[in-house]
């Protein structure tokens, strides 16, 4: 009954989203009320308009103030550069992104261009305006491309993508618009708090930041730490142990979960394993003694490689390394690696040459690192299913942009069908339809596997005859008039099939496709340009994040870029004149067939199965009937599909069989779209619950990180640290004393002898304490007086010794390095606390607040050994050599990797290079790198000689010095430059 109101009042007051829409419609009105005078300015007058904003603001007038003038300048720059104008939905969306908002606009309506408003608008205030994406390319591309508008208005445009430097990093982020990837943004974040000087951080803070593809990384992505970590020692023969006992065991010996992605032994499979290990000399006692907690960790690890990941589905074996796939997106992932010693449990299993596992040194997850922005926007095609999602982590409210055309696309009813066998018929079926009528169609799966499952029937020539035979015989024993457009459809497609199957010359595909998958990313923007040509079949593993516009007719320029680059491979310089004529021939020839593709429904997107976020599946529909074009989506079921198998598909099979349906058949009924999507809902509450968990606990330690992170920007902007040495030095001895000589203890309860051993162990002074002690009426806090003054004595001749200037830079460098490495230390309790912390459920206790109180007491722990440790090392220094007292030499960071890591699978979600990176480095046919260098140890080639700067090259400022003196280059040779 309320719901039955709720309708009929939105249908006379309209929904709160159209109420809020429609308050953003004066300031429209005002922007095109400016249009004209801002059109007859001149080039030179309209970039004076930046210089003017800046003075407004600088005399207190707000952002709100100037958005209406600010719009119309950006509106007119961009149709002077890029020869596209704003509409109007699209100034809506760029209000909604300046308010801190997520801007959700359907694909094809133009978000990179909707950015341009509000960064130009915020950039105006001087403090650096972040615009994130999900891949290098990406942010390469919109760079140079909404680039164009910011410089002609006056602005600095800088990008971040891996592969520079620090001296890059630090003058892109100096930048009015950075544009860089939420991995390499945090990950710079990260590593700037580690530096040792201040001057070497590339960050200069967090103003305000833009997310493209918004839910990809806050929601997707945020479920993982983003982690930097280093090397720790080989274990590789230990994997390789546990890895050949793994296949020995049977069906009886572990327990597999595949809705909650785990895989433990059973009792008889413990007790199985236990006597191998023991057999071979592995292990003494029980597998679960304390002594053997390593050794389980590698067990579980073998286990879940196994038993859980599979090949060509969650990765890939290519050049000697396993290289994860994004279950996202479907790509391949160089330089991502799974955590907690997995992917060297996968290597053990595809016998490829094993890398040792990492110590985390820094991490912290998205969310947390996108709080740190004080406005924080967004934009996606797919954001309302996770509305309550974003507004209660992160504040934000989620605003559906109306299209600037009416959706013209028809999103059909699924089909479903008792087995997989039946299902890629019927798909089969429909992509030759599709093709026959010159339809473009993107096929949509959920692996490489299942792709290329695809793409063996679209080339199985007897295949393909056969299902045209079957067709035709299907259409013969039809005999009703009602049953004479079946018929005929039928008739036509099975005598295109038997042709297509028959009459096929060669090794040419009876049904040609284009795959878009991790094996072909490096054609992925080619492929995806032209997947909207009449007839084209593209299947595609996942449709998230592609940056790429389907087209109907396909892509001129994209068609163009790949002419021009044939004509120069063939030597050929094209003049200015000839491209321009091939422009003009190929956007002609992409608006006939364009015309052509409209006639036969424009753009049909199947999908093969439902993914576990409903997202997923509308990102993948959304591909169809951009900016008013007409479009068909369907999707194809099959009960033994994933998501039908995990809920519950077996009650429905058997179901489906007493109703008396027939090979071939599938059923269809809104009725069943319902309950896929409530079972999808279950998949995405649960994900949510897992999402919510993982912040709870690292708020707990984000708190800590922020106390860290503070103290040790404070500790390099101050030149002088003594004050906060000689503190952690009188803390120290007041522990000490309050250790050994409680205040409300009497004289001969004190223990004197371990104080006198302490202030020596720590400060390498020997002292009468126990004579002391023995005074008339003294007390413990005269006893720490007395201790102050000869340490602080001792303290002032190690600074005469050493000298001021020297001292002041000790100080200041082992401050920073011990607390990096007992915050390291204390990550990795933490890590190991988390782990096991569930287990205080059994006795009743909340395991998160046991987490927070057990955090607290090792953090302060941890600070006290900060005392202990810094004192010690300050009050035993000694320089190395006179010739030392010169200066000293710059701390070098340790060798690094980043990964983003997933606590609950394990899956190492960080691609240090994008695909496109990767292949421009290693040439169009070259193998892909063994492994990817330490950030900041990346090797000079073999043909440079150390001995000869002109061999060298362009060598990065933070990169060793090829002359091998092991120093980074810009403390060595790149001195002068």
């Amino acid at each position: 009954m309320l719901s039955t109101i709720g309708g009929f009042a939105a249908k006379i007051f309209g929904s709160s989203n159209e109420r809020r829409v429609r308050g953003y419609q004066p300031r429209v009105e005002a922007i095109n009320a400016l249009e004209d005078d801002v059109a007859r300015l001149t080039d030179d007058e309209l970039r004076m308009r930046t210089d003017k904003f800046r003075h407004q603001l600088a005399e207190g007038a707000s952002l709100d103030d100037i958005l209406v003038p600010a719009f119309a300048t950006v509106r007119e720059g961009a149709k002077r550069t890029l020869g596209q104008r704003h509409f109007d939905v699209q100034l809506i969306g760029g209000m909604v992104l300046h308010e801190g908002k997520i801007a959700e606009m359907k694909t094809g309506e133009g978000k990179t261009l909707v950015a341009t408003l509000p960064v130009y608008l915020n950039a105006l205030a001087g403090k650096g305006v972040h615009v994130v994406t999900v891949n290098d390319y990406l942010a390469q591309r919109d760079s140079e491309w909404m680039g164009q508008v910011y410089k002609f208005l006056g602005l600095t445009v800088g990008v971040i993508v891996h592969g520079i430097d620090d001296e890059e990093r630090k003058a892109a982020y100096a930048c009015d618009v950075t544009y860089g990837t939420n991995n390499e943004l945090g990950f710079d974040y990260l590593r700037d708090n580690m530096k040792m000087d201040k001057e070497e951080m590339v960050q200069r803070g967090h103003s305000f930041a833009i997310v493209d593809e918004v839910d990809s990384i806050l929601i997707d992505e945020a479920r993982t730490p983003l982690i930097i970590s280093g090397p720790l020692e080989d274990k590789a023969d230990l994997y390789q142990a546990v890895d050949e006992i793994i296949p020995v065991l049977g069906a009886e010996d572990f327990e597999l979960d595949e809705k909650q992605r785990q895989v433990s032994l059973t009792e008889a499979g413990n007790e199985r394993f236990e006597g191998i290990l023991a057999e071979r000399g592995l292990m003494k006692g029980s597998l679960y003694d304390i002594e053997n907690v390593s050794l389980v960790h590698h067990v579980n690890s073998a286990l879940k490689a196994h038993k859980l990941f599979l090949r060509d589905r969650d990765y890939i074996v290519k050049g000697g390394q396993v290289v994860i796939i994004d279950e996202f997106t479907g790509r391949m992932m160089p330089g991502r690696r799974y955590s907690e010693g997995l992917h060297q449990a996968l290597e053990a299993k595809e016998h490829v040459e094993i890398q040792p596992e990492n110590q985390t040194l820094a991490s912290i997850t998205f969310q947390n690192y996108f709080r740190l922005y004080k406005k924080l926007a967004g934009m996606t095609g797919t954001a309302s299913t996770e509305a309550s999602e974003f507004l209660d982590i992160y504040g934000l409210d989620v605003v559906e942009i109306p299209t600037n055309m009416p959706v013209g696309r028809a999103d059909e009813d699924d089909e479903i069908y008792r087995t997989a066998k039946e299902k890629y018929a019927a798909i089969v079926q429909t992509i030759a339809d599709c093709r026959r009528r010159n339809q473009p169609i993107l096929v949509g799966t959920v692996s490489i596997e299942k792709s290329e499952q695809l793409s063996a029937l679209l080339k199985d020539k007897k295949y393909i005859a056969e299902l045209g035979r079957n067709a035709l015989a299907l259409a013969d024993k039809m005999k009703g008039p009602k049953e004479q457009d079946i018929k005929d459809y039928l008739s036509d497609i099975g005598s295109y099939l038997v042709e297509m199957g028959t009459r096929t010359k060669g090794n040419a595909d009876p049904i040609p496709h284009q795959v878009l998958n991790a094996r072909y990313h490096e054609q992925e923007a080619f492929i995806v340009a032209q997947a909207g040509v009449p007839g084209g079949v593209t299947i595609a593993t996942n449709m998230a994040g592609r940056g790429t516009d389907i087209q109907l007719g396909g892509n001129a320029e994209a068609r163009l870029k790949e002419w021009v680059a044939a004509e120069r491979e063939a030597g050929r310089e094209p003049e200015e004149a000839e491209i321009a004529k091939k422009r003009e021939a190929l956007q002609a020839d992409v608006a006939e067939k364009k015309k052509q593709a409209l006639e036969a429904g424009g753009l049909y997107v199947l999908a093969t199965e439902r993914h576990e976020s409903r997202r997923i599946d509308n990102q993948l529909r959304g591909r169809s009937g951009r900016q008013g074009d007409p479009g068909r989506s369907k999707f194809y079921l099959a009960l033994d599909d994933d998501l039908m198998r995990i809920f519950g598909s077996n009650r429905m099979d058997s179901v489906l069989k007493t109703l008396g349906l027939q090979d071939g058949e599938a059923i269809t009924h809104p009725w069943m779209n319902k309950s896929l999507e409530m079972a999808q809902k279950k998949v995405e509450a649960r994900n949510f619950d897992i999402r919510k968990q993982i912040l709870k606990y690292d708020d707990v330690m984000n708190d800590q990180r922020k106390v860290i992170f503070e103290q040790r920007i404070d500790i390099m902007h101050e030149e002088d640290v003594s004050d906060t040495v000689k503190d952690m030095r009188h803390q120290l001895v007041q522990e000490l004393v309050r250790t050994h000589i409680p205040e409300s203890a009497y004289a001969e309860q004190w223990n004197t002898a371990a104080l006198r051993e302490a202030i020596n162990g720590v400060f390498g002074i020997d002292l009468p304490i126990a004579e002391w002690a023995d005074e008339e009426g003294i007390a413990d806090q005269e006893i720490a007086e007395r201790i102050l003054k000869e340490v602080d004595e001792k303290a002032a001749r190690k600074a005469t010794e050493l000298g001021e200037n020297n001292v002041r830079q000790i100080e200041k460098m082992v401050l920073l390095q011990t607390l990096d490495h007992l915050w390291r230390e204390h990550l990795v309790t933490l890590e190991h606390l988390r782990q096991v912390i569930g287990f205080r459920a059994y006795g009743q206790r909340d395991p998160l607040n046991e987490y927070k109180s057990e955090a607290f007491v090792l953090f302060e722990a941890m600070l006290a050994n900060l005392r202990e440790a810094v004192t010690g090392q300050l009050m035993h220094v000694e320089l190395a050599s006179p010739e030392a007292q010169g200066g000293m030499q710059p701390v070098e960071l340790p060798e690094m990797y980043a990964s983003h890591i997933d606590p609950f699978s394990g899956l190492d979600e960080l691609a240090l290079a994008d695909a496109a990176i990767a292949a421009e480095q290693r040439g169009p046919s070259g193998p892909a790198p063994d492994r990817r260098p330490p950030l900041q140890t990346r090797k000079a080639p073999t043909a440079v000689n150390p001995t000869d700067p002109a061999t060298w090259g362009r060598v990065a400022r933070n990169a060793l010095c090829p002359c091998g003196s092991g120093k980074k280059y810009k403390h060595c040779h790149g001195k002068a430059d």
